[in-house]
């Protein structure tokens, strides 16, 4: 791997990237102070950075971290109570963020990572993490199979990483000669301290694990677990950091319990080797399927059993063993009915403009997060929760509740509930219709072909389906909306573009309904 030399601009963008944040680190030295006098000492900085780079050495002084512990509930005197937060010196973040720019391209150069790990990478997110399995596991119930679904627990898994490991796989990625002296500089001689209420303790030795709080952190760690999706042939996995959940599908339950046991006694093998705890307790199974299931096998790893569950939290989604999304629902409408009664409070003494941004913060993030997954659910399902966003949006606008929707969301200059879902997923197909996606969810959709240029090319080939459940999903539903899309919307020039058009029609129809 070659590093780069740095350049002045360089800097100045990636420190205009930083969040305004007020927390010092060991030096008192705050973000916003870093802000306003970079361009004043860019060029003495990137001189520090070429050297750096250049002689393969991370300076000392940049190793240090303050760890500030924040009360998390319970007892205040029990220590487990706490969380702690590591703040790094801020030209630290500033260099790492240069080196993690050259890794980056790299990596996606020769192809480095895995498909199935979709933490700290770009054109990647959790919903697609989350869309990937739920794609998997409504195909096996589409072939009348059952599918196992495991959901790994690790403990402290970034606190763990051990240095010798990570610097052995880091050189057979080929990361040598500069750059891998400068990765193990950076790894040595760490220390950090603790500080509460401007009590500062000693300072120890940091002898494992990636630094918390650190730009380049998060990128060691996918790649010291990134061979963790070839130790079992057999088993699936889906990958974010350090969130990491297997399945495996297959006609026979009792066979595939066995199989399913067999491979997890050998990646448990795999976490030893590694020196990663895998937590069996806070570990969970799932069986999914439509079918009947009677006297189910238990499975255990190191003679402890896994828990079986019907549905479990991934990525801040809950999914049940009929992919029916019914917990997933009730529980975002619990969320939001509880902000919404903050709202309702707040909406005779601040403005509109303050009433928005409490709005975006209490309420969008619950309405919008993974919708074009789950928000295709039964419509059973779905209508309590339609009376939620109505209702939010109401408490918002100080509107009646006898006027007609079509004003309530004309003035919000936002769509209502389904509309929304279908705005979710045809951001997805424009992505797939212009190869933006990664390729594991970009295999999900097939340009339509045809020896006849009879309706363009811009169509996906729709596949054959058997159950409701699959009839709900991305692949199917966002190809049957995207083909019934005229040319003018589906050819826009840009993502932005395309999203201002679609939304401007919606709400077309809504004036014209008025």
């Amino acid at each position: 791997m070659f590093i780069g030399a740095v350049t002045h601009r360089e800097i100045i963008n990636i420190v205009k990237t930083f969040k305004n944040k007020k927390s010092t680190d060991c030096f008192g030295i705050d973000m916003i102070l870093i802000k306003s006098i970079i361009e004043y000492i860019v060029q003495p900085f990137a001189y520090i950075c070429n050297l750096s780079f250049r002689t393969g050495v991370f300076p000392s002084q940049m190793k240090i971290a303050k760890v500030i512990p924040i009360h998390k509930n319970g007892e205040r005197c029990q220590f487990t109570n706490y969380r702690p937060i590591s703040l790094l010196p801020q030209f630290s973040k500033i260099l790492e963020k240069l080196f993690v720019n050259r890794l980056d391209k790299y990596i996606e150069k020769h192809n480095l990572l895995s498909d199935n790990q979709y933490g700290f990478r770009a054109k990647r997110s959790t919903s697609m993490a989350v869309m990937e399995l739920v794609e998997g596991i409504s195909n096996a119930i589409d072939n009348k199979e059952y599918t196992v679904g495991v959901f790994i627990d690790l403990k402290k898994a970034f606190d763990t990483i051990d240095h010798s490991i990570l610097m052995n796989k880091l050189e057979r990625y080929g990361i040598r000669g500069i750059a891998y002296k400068w990765m193990k500089s950076y790894l040595d001689d760490r220390c950090q301290y603790v500080e509460i209420n401007c009590v500062k303790s000693k300072q120890l030795k940091v002898t494992c694990g990636v630094p918390q709080g650190s730009v380049l952190g998060p990128k060691l760690f996918i790649l010291y677990i990134n061979d963790i999706s070839s130790v079992s042939k057999l088993l699936k996995c889906v990958l974010f950091a350090d969130d990491t959940t297997l399945y495996c599908s297959g006609k026979n339950l009792e066979q595939l319990l066995t199989t399913v046991e067999k491979e997890l006694n050998i990646l448990k093998n795999w976490f030893d080797i590694n020196k990663l705890s895998l937590n069996i307790k806070k570990t969970k199974l799932i069986i999914f399927g439509t079918r009947q299931m009677k006297n189910v096998s238990k499975i255990r790893v190191n003679g402890i059993e896994i828990e079986r569950v019907y549905e479990n939290k991934f990525l801040g989604v809950i999914i049940d063993d009929k992919l029916s999304w019914k917990s997933h629902i009730n529980h975002v409408k619990t969320k939001m009915s509880k902000n919404i009664a903050i709202l309702y409070k707040t909406k005779h003494v601040l403005n509109k403009k303050s009433l928005y941004t409490l709005y975006c913060f209490l309420l969008l993030p619950y309405m919008t997060y993974c919708l074009e997954i789950w928000g295709n659910a039964y419509k059973t399902n779905n209508s309590s929760y339609f009376q939620v966003t109505k209702k939010s949006y109401k408490n918002y606008t100080s509107i009646k509740l006898y006027r007609t929707t079509n004003i309530l969301f004309i003035n919000l200059n936002t769509l209502k509930f389904y509309d929304l879902v279908e705005y979710k997923m045809a951001q997805i197909m424009y992505k797939a219709q212009n190869n933006l996606l990664c390729r594991s969810i970009q295999k999900l959709f097939k340009v339509r072909e045809s020896q006849y240029d009879l309706r363009g090319t811009d169509f996906f080939k729709k596949n054959k389906i058997r159950t409701n459940i699959k009839q709900r999903c991305v692949s199917v539903r966002g190809v049957n909306l995207w083909n019934s899309y005229d040319s003018d919307l589906k050819r826009c020039s840009s993502f932005s573009l395309f999203k201002n058009m679609f939304k401007n029609r919606v709400l077309e129809k809504y004036i014209n309904q008025e």
